[in-house]
C-alpha cells in the first residue's frame, strides 16, 4: 500500500512538474505574441512597401491579380529576380495592414515550428520536465511549446536587423515569409536520411504523381525565393540525394522533381535581367577590380563578424558543452552548417550585403543550436534550468529591442 501511494504521489508530482513548464512556456509565447503584435502595429508600411503598392509598370494602385502579374514581369526585367516572394509581398500589401500584421505573427511563429522540426525538438526525452509518459499529450505540448519558446527568443535575440528581416513587410516576405517553406523543403530531405533501405523501397514504390508535383512547385518557389539561400537550399538537397542514393540503393522521385525545381528556380533568380539593370546602377563598375574585391570582401566580413557573430557566440557555447559531454555533432547539423556557410559566402557574388540577408543563415545556425540543446538535455536532464535561464536571457533581449522601439513610438521615450 505504501509503495503504491508514493508511485502515486511520485506521478502527481511529475504531472504537477509539467503542468508549470507547460504554463510558464505558454504565458511566455503569448507575451512574445503580444508585443510582437504590437510592434507589427507600430511599424507601418514604408519604403518599398509604398512602391510595391503600386502597378510597377504603370504607378498606379494596385487593384488586383492582373496588376501583380504585370508589376513581376516588369520587376524581373528591371530590378531584379524575385518574382515569387515580391509576388507575394504585393498579395499581402492588398490584404491590408491589419492582416499583414496578423499574418506576420503566425509565419514568425510558424518558422519557429518547423526549426523545432528541423533540429528534432519533439524527440527530446526529458525527465527534467516532469514527464510520466514518454507519450503523453502533455509531454508533448511541453516539449512543442518550450521549443517554440527556444527558436522565437533566438530568432529574436540574435537576429541582426529584426526591424528589417522581420517588422518591414517587404523585408519580412522575403526573409521571414520564404524561410519556412526552404526549411519545410529541407526537412523533407533530411527525413529522408534517417529510413531504411527497405522502408525507402517502399516508399519509392508507393510515390505518387501528386506527391512530384507538390515538390515541384515548393522547389521552385525555394529556389526562386532568393539569391543566396534558393542555390544553398538546392545544393544541400543534391547532397542528400547522393548520400540516400548510396545508402539506400535507390531515393523516391519526388527528390528529383524537387531538386531539379529548385535548380530551376535558382537559375531563374539569378539570371533575372532585373539584376544586371540593379548591378549596373550600383556604381561598382566605376572602381578597380582590387577595390571591388576589397569592399565585397569587407561586406563578408562585416557579416560574420557583426550581424551573425552573437549567433556564432551561442552556437560556440554549446559546441563546447557538447564537446565536453562527448556528444556527436551529427550528419544533419553538418548539413545545415555547410548551408549556413554557404548562405554566407553566396554573398561574394553581391555588390551589397545588408544585415538582413543574413536571416537564413542565422536560421540555419539557430536549428543547429537547438538540435544540439535537445541532445544535451538527452544526455544531461539537470542541464535544463540553467539552459533554460540562458534561452531567457536572450529573450529578454529580444524583448528589450521591441519594448525600446515600442516605447519610443508610443512618446514614452524622447
Amino acid at each position: 500500500m505504501n509503495e503504491t501511494n508514493k508511485h502515486e504521489e511520485t506521478k502527481h508530482s511529475k504531472d504537477r512538474k509539467q503542468g508549470v513548464w507547460l504554463a510558464v512556456a505558454g504565458i511566455l509565447l503569448l507575451i512574445t505574441a503580444g508585443v510582437m503584435y504590437l510592434t507589427h502595429r507600430a511599424v507601418p508600411f514604408m519604403m518599398d512597401d509604398l512602391w510595391y503598392s503600386t502597378n510597377l509598370s504603370t504607378g498606379e494602385t494596385l487593384t488586383g491579380w492582373n496588376d501583380v502579374v504585370e508589376s513581376q514581369i516588369w520587376h524581373y526585367n528591371n530590378w531584379g529576380g524575385r518574382v515569387m516572394t515580391h509576388g507575394l509581398l504585393q498579395l499581402v500589401l492588398l490584404a491590408g495592414e491589419t492582416v499583414a500584421d496578423l499574418l506576420n505573427v503566425v509565419v514568425f511563429f510558424a518558422l519557429g515550428f518547423l526549426i523545432c522540426k528541423v533540429a528534432g525538438v519533439s524527440e527530446l526525452h526529458c525527465e527534467a520536465m516532469g514527464e510520466s509518459d514518454h507519450t503523453s499529450a502533455k509531454r508533448r505540448a511541453v516539449v512543442l511549446l518550450y521549443g517554440l519558446f527556444a527558436a522565437s527568443s533566438l530568432l529574436l535575440g540574435l537576429n541582426a536587423n529584426w526591424k528589417m528581416s522581420m517588422f518591414w513587410q517587404s523585408g519580412a516576405v522575403n526573409y521571414l515569409y520564404s524561410t519556412p517553406l526552404l526549411l519545410l523543403f529541407l526537412y523533407l530531405y533530411l527525413k529522408q536520411l534517417q529510413v531504411t533501405e527497405e522502408q525507402c523501397h517502399c516508399k519509392c514504390a508507393g510515390a505518387t504523381s501528386l506527391a512530384g508535383l507538390g515538390m515541384m512547385a515548393l522547389g521552385v518557389f525555394v529556389g526562386w525565393s532568393n539569391e543566396n539561400m534558393g542555390p544553398t537550399v538546392w545544393i544541400l538537397s543534391l547532397i542528400v540525394m547522393i548520400l540516400v542514393k548510396k545508402e539506400q540503393k535507390k531515393f523516391p522521385l519526388w527528390m528529383l522533381f524537387g531538386n531539379m525545381a529548385a535548380l530551376f528556380g535558382s537559375v531563374m533568380v539569378i539570371l533575372a535581367p532585373g539584376n544586371f539593370v540593379r548591378s549596373g546602377q550600383s556604381g561598382e563598375q566605376e572602381k578597380g577590380i582590387l577595390w571591388r574585391m576589397f569592399l565585397r570582401g569587407y561586406g563578408e566580413s562585416k557579416a560574420l563578424f557583426e550581424y551573425l557573430f552573437p549567433t556564432l557566440i551561442v552556437l560556440a557555447l554549446v559546441f563546447v558543452l557538447a564537446k565536453a559531454l562527448n556528444i556527436a555533432i551529427g550528419r544533419e547539423n553538418l548539413l545545415l552548417m555547410l548551408g549556413a556557410l554557404l548562405s554566407w559566402g553566396a554573398m561574394i557574388l553581391s555588390p551589397h550585403y545588408p544585415d538582413r540577408a543574413t536571416f537564413g543563415t542565422m536560421v540555419l545556425l539557430i536549428c543547429v543550436i537547438l538540435s544540439l540543446g535537445k541532445k544535451i538535455l538527452t544526455k544531461r536532464t539537470e542541464l535544463l534550468l540553467p539552459l533554460t535561464g540562458a534561452t531567457v536571457l536572450i529573450w529578454l533581449g529580444g524583448m528589450f529591442y521591441l519594448g525600446e522601439f515600442l516605447a519610443i513610438a508610443w512618446g514614452w521615450i524622447r
